[in-house]
């Protein structure tokens, strides 16, 4: 089992920044491929971002690239969303999300069904 515990959203104004964290505990955080996606109102759950276990691949939204970023750090258990130049459009739920995967891959996952464990989200606002 691994808990997941997303933390650093809120209300910003138009381009402005924020960064997510998402701190894993309870199995080695390095075994595991991570995500981020995010809801917003009466919208479905939407890919984000997302990083390879060994965090030499990534992979993200087309509508984010180039303003958003992910990063891992296994030595602390925790996966980052830097968020620059936010739009009103980009407010959300943001979920965190970790896939095991057994063998060093440089893989990412796009698709929500093929992750194991959820964060409870956080929820980032930008208004205009």
């Amino acid at each position: 089992q691994v808990q997941l515990v997303e933390s650093g959203g809120g209300l910003v104004q138009a381009a402005g920044s924020l960064r997510l964290s998402c701190a894993a505990s309870g199995r080695t955080f390095s075994n595991y491929a991570m995500g981020w996606f995010r809801q917003a109102p009466g919208k479905e759950r939407e890919f984000v971002a997302a990083i390879s276990r060994s965090g030499g691949s990534t992979g993200y939204l087309d509508s984010v690239k180039g303003r958003f970023t992910i990063s891992r750090d296994n030595a602390k258990n925790t996966v980052y969303l830097q968020m620059n130049s936010l739009r009103p459009e980009d407010t959300a739920v943001y979920y965190c999300a970790a896939k095991l995967v057994r063998t060093y891959s440089t893989t990412y996952y796009i698709q929500a069904k093929m992750y194991d464990y959820w964060g409870q989200g956080t929820q980032v606002t930008v208004s205009s």
